[in-house]
């Protein structure tokens, strides 16, 4: 949890009297919190307000992960901020695209004194070639 999320939620502890118990989102309803209903209800209805195109509300952290995957996140760093409790769960969600493996690949360069900026690797039946992106030019 980042600190701004805890602050908050300690925030909300603290203006509801700091309860030793009880829900986080209370609410109206018959169970005596959100649940996933009402907040169907309320992102069905701010998607007609808003006039944009309807989505899962799941796909945001769909989408959120597998930015995350992209931008270089390791896989571990990224199930422990998604709350997996397995790296395996974290598949699900990131789908690494052609450009993010071609990228992981390329900092390899250098890495090993038998190879060089010069060398190709073959990946899906062509040559890849490496470029040294440490270099300073």
């Amino acid at each position: 949890m980042s600190p701004r999320v805890r602050a908050v939620l300690e925030n909300r502890w603290r203006i509801a009297g700091e309860p030793g118990e009880g829900w986080l989102w209370p609410a109206e309803t018959k169970d005596g919190h959100i649940n996933h209903d009402s907040l169907k209800l309320q992102h069905k209805k701010a998607l007609k307000l808003a006039k944009v195109r309807p989505f899962d509300v799941y796909s945001i952290r769909h989408t959120f992960l597998t930015r995350l995957g992209e931008s270089g996140c390791d896989v571990w760093t990224l199930a422990r901020i998604a709350g997996h409790s397995n790296i395996s769960i974290s598949q699900r969600y990131v789908h690494p695209s052609e450009d993010s493996v071609l990228n992981a690949l390329s900092r390899l360069t250098g890495h090993n004194s038998r190879h060089s900026a010069e060398n190709t690797i073959p990946v899906e039946g062509r040559e890849l070639r490496l470029t040294d992106t440490t270099s300073t030019g």
